[in-house]
């Protein structure tokens, strides 16, 4: 029986755009895949609606190539195939903001992909020649200029053929590269003996993957998540459920653990790249991104080499490191960040930022662009950072000021453009005066159309611009206008238009993402499955429904290895850090309970606050009751830092290189919930044995959060939870997971707020928090070192314990 030929499958446009690209890198072009947003959509059909009766719009189109060993199936949908008296014509439609005046002739790569479909079209139809009409359109007045050419089928051949010639070493890789891969991961076992509930979590992955659904996983600190994630869908890639991994995280210290995990299983031999995606401006060689070649010397002639540099590392090297890439970029003179992208095409997991999937003025084209789909699987740690970010990444704001501000730079350069400002300006001025506080708006239309207009005057003031200064600020200017633009195209129920005039006296429409999932869910579908996973997912509800809008998502609560009788949870139930009570009494009181906690076993302590001004006062009174305790000397030696506002990287690394420093006594740390200290950071054993949460993490009443207040209270859900109550306690429940990292760790943690004792903060505790108790400032020391002296006891009996067995 005949082996079936594998197949490999490529887009037309990224055929083009790969193979035919060249030159320079140049930032100073504004247009950024314009084409490719909603509005050029909506022309494409306007278009297509009015080419009559002998016009077929989007057409598909496919072409399968018999190469030795593997077949090349090339497919697209051509925007219109057009029946003349003169024969066929394959019409390519693309939306730009640039006057037409200015173009003379198609863009090359638009050109070369009408030329493909015509030349696939002609193959099926046996046409022995065939038109083409480059179609462009300006996306704010709507004029149409056409460029038509008619080309033999022969000559269309040779040029494909060539053309599909060139990509088929890169295919050849593929299938070479994916069969030593899937080869290897048969063989791999997982690295570890099973932790307790980590070998149910690891099956639920790998069922979720095959079921091609999403699945939202709580899972305690010392569970081994990543392991628990990563094993099962390297597992599923072996087995052809998906083409690549994407692990997205929030921050940069869960991309390192990630990494660690792609590593242990290599230790088995597994074969498979690995990519680390690094910020442009972390990796770029130059001082200043500034990605022009007028600047950069590796921007200059950049789509010249680098697809040599990629081919060259990908057959040279299993290793994509930071350090390998950078060097093949120095040596190919390319730059490291583009070249990183590329090389994010071939390798078989990605570990991103949720930006590089979700963004959309960032994800990755390549994977998410408009009519892109992939066998992708999505494994999203920290999820519980993705509502905030999505709503982030999914709203927009225009500023009155800035519109008034750009009108200066220009007026003596450019009157058209000056004109647009003056536009969008009267329009805002007339909301501006109907504005008191804020006021919620049921569409901005009107200003959407005159931004519109406004843009194409802005690219092309950008594209003839010489001053650096002036021009750097109308691009970013540029920039917060087309994610305006961008994001109007998105607005529906799941958003909240209104205008504000801030404590500066400025005036901004905002276009406010409420309820991320439905964004969300458009990347999502763009690959086969998605796990979301966090120690703090709860309450599950929550996150469902704002990250997700199917109904039938699978939900797990992993079971903790912990022994629960290692760790102190206390809730102080005689404080409250409500504005009310708030004063110099509190928050001695507050002191109070610091200076027991870490007087009752020296070790390593932090100290979570909701804000920074509470941290300071109670700093205070912390002092002067050190003080007061050192004169009648009753105090032992004890060392505390503090958390400042704005801490650069190297001043983060020294404030926890305190943690790991041998010392006598006790160390306290003084830092706020939700900071870069209450997330992310892994002190393990003996480097943080206790942890006081001070207040129940709420966020500040502010208009933002009142808006999502009012809207979910009016979809019939408990407005206050959603704004603030499981925000503020997901700020809790990190801080609190500083303390517990590993199944062997011990130590205290104190709630200290009397709201804690709420059944409506209870029921988001987690399932291990269900034996907490009850102290306050009176006896939380004795109940510390009565705890403290029973893990001295269980200490002793394990080391009798194991002496006892050495014995026998």
């Amino acid at each position: 029986m005949e082996q079936e030929q594998p197949i490999i499958r490529i887009s037309v446009r990224n055929l083009v755009e790969f193979i035919l690209r060249s030159g320079d890198i140049d930032n100073r072009i504004a247009g950024m895949d314009k084409d490719a947003m909603l509005m050029g959509g909506k022309i494409h059909r306007k278009i297509q609606r009015q080419m009559g009766a002998g016009y077929h719009a989007e057409v598909s189109l496919k072409h399968e190539i018999l190469c030795r060993g593997f077949i090349l199936s090339v497919e697209g949908r051509a925007d219109g195939i057009m029946e003349t008296a003169d024969g066929i014509v394959v019409d390519e439609i693309k939306g730009i903001y640039k006057e037409l005046e200015f173009l003379k002739e198609p863009v090359p790569v638009h050109l070369a992909q009408a030329m493909c479909y015509a030349y696939i079209y002609a193959n099926q139809q046996g046409l022995s020649d065939i038109g083409v009409q480059m179609t462009y359109c300006n996306l704010e007045t709507e004029e149409i200029k056409r460029f038509q050419n008619v080309y033999p089928y022969e000559e269309l051949e040779r040029w494909f053929l060539e053309l599909a010639g060139q990509y088929e070493k890169w295919a050849r890789y593929q299938i070479s590269w994916r069969k030593k891969r899937n080869a290897s991961i048969k063989k791999i076992e997982f690295p570890f003996p099973y932790r307790e509930g980590q070998r149910d979590l690891t099956v639920s992955v790998y069922r979720t993957i095959l079921r091609k659904k999403k699945l939202f996983i709580q899972a305690p600190t010392g569970v081994g998540k990543t392991m628990a994630t990563v094993f099962p869908a390297v597992k599923a890639m072996g087995e052809e459920l998906g083409e690549k991994i994407f692990y997205l995280t929030a921050r940069t210290i869960t991309r390192t653990v990630a990494w660690q995990a792609f590593d242990t299983l290599k230790e088995q031999a597994l074969r498979m790249k690995v990519l680390v995606l690094t910020a442009k401006e972390k990796i770029c060689f130059c001082e200043e991104a500034d990605c022009n070649p007028e600047k950069c010397p590796y921007a200059k002639g950049h789509y010249d080499r680098v697809n040599d540099a990629v081919y060259e590392l990908l057959t040279a090297s299993d290793e994509m490191s930071r350090e390998i890439l950078e060097e093949h970029a120095r040596k190919w003179k390319v730059c490291p960040f583009e070249m990183s992208l590329d090389v994010s095409t071939w390798v078989d997991a990605v570990i991103c930022d949720y930006n590089y999937v979700f963004d959309p003025n960032a994800h990755l084209k390549r994977f998410f662009g408009e009519s892109v789909k992939g066998d992708y699987l999505f494994l999203i740690d920290e999820a519980h950072n993705l509502v905030d970010r999505g709503r982030e990444m999914y709203s927009a704001s225009v500023c009155k000021e800035e519109v008034l501000k750009v009108k200066r730079l220009v007026k003596m350069s450019d009157p058209k453009l000056v004109r647009r400002l003056e536009e969008c300006n009267k329009q805002m001025l007339a909301l501006k005066r109907e504005c008191e506080e804020y006021q919620i708006l049921n569409s901005v239309g009107h200003i959407y159309l005159k931004l519109i207009a406004l843009m194409g005057e802005l690219e092309q003031y950008l594209e003839e611009c010489t001053d650096p200064e002036i021009r750097k600020e109308v691009l970013d200017f540029y920039f917060q206008v087309r994610m305006f633009v961008n994001i109007y195209e998105r607005v529906d129920e799941n958003y909240l238009i209104y205008s504000e005039l801030d404590g500066k006296g400025h005036f901004w429409i905002r276009l406010f993402c409420v309820n991320p999932s439905a964004c969300l869910q458009e990347f999502l579908e763009k690959g086969n499955s998605a796990v979301f996973f966090s120690a703090t997912l709860l309450p599950i509800h929550y996150y469902k429904n704002l990250l997700s809008t199917s109904k039938e998502d699978y939900a797990v609560y992993a079971r903790s290895p912990f022994d629960v009788r290692r760790r102190l949870l206390l809730v102080g139930n005689d404080v409250s850090s409500k504005y009310t009570s708030r004063g110099e009494e509190m928050y001695r009181r507050y002191a109070r309970y610091l200076l027991c906690m870490v007087r009752a076993k020296a070790g390593n302590y932090m100290a979570f606050f909701p804000s920074y001004r509470f941290m300071e006062e109670v700093y205070e009174a912390f002092e002067i009751l050190l003080a007061e305790q050192r004169i009648a000397g009753e105090l032992e030696e004890i060392d505390y830092i503090l958390q400042s506002q704005y801490m650069s990287e190297e001043a983060r690394e020294i404030f926890l290189e305190n943690f790991e420093e041998e010392r006598e006594g006790s160390l306290i740390g003084f830092c706020v919930m939700g900071g870069i200290f209450s997330e992310g950071i892994d002190l393990s054993r003996d480097r943080l044995i206790g942890a006081a949460i001070v207040g129940t993490g709420l966020p500040q009443v502010c208009r933002e959060r009142e808006l999502l207040k009012d809207y979910f209270q009016k979809q019939g859900i408990r407005g206050f939870d959603y704004a603030y109550l499981y925000p503020g306690m997901n700020k809790v429940l990190q801080s609190a997971g500083r303390v517990i990292r590993t199944d062997r760790d011990c130590g205290v943690i104190l709630l200290l707020d009397e709201r804690f004792r709420d059944y409506r903060y209870q029921e988001i505790f987690p399932r291990e928090w269900k034996d907490y108790g009850t102290c306050n400032a009176d006896n939380v020391a004795d109940k510390m070192e009565t705890f403290w002296e029973q893990i001295e006891e269980q200490s002793e009996e394990q080391g009798e314990e194991q002496g006892e067995e050495q014995k026998g």
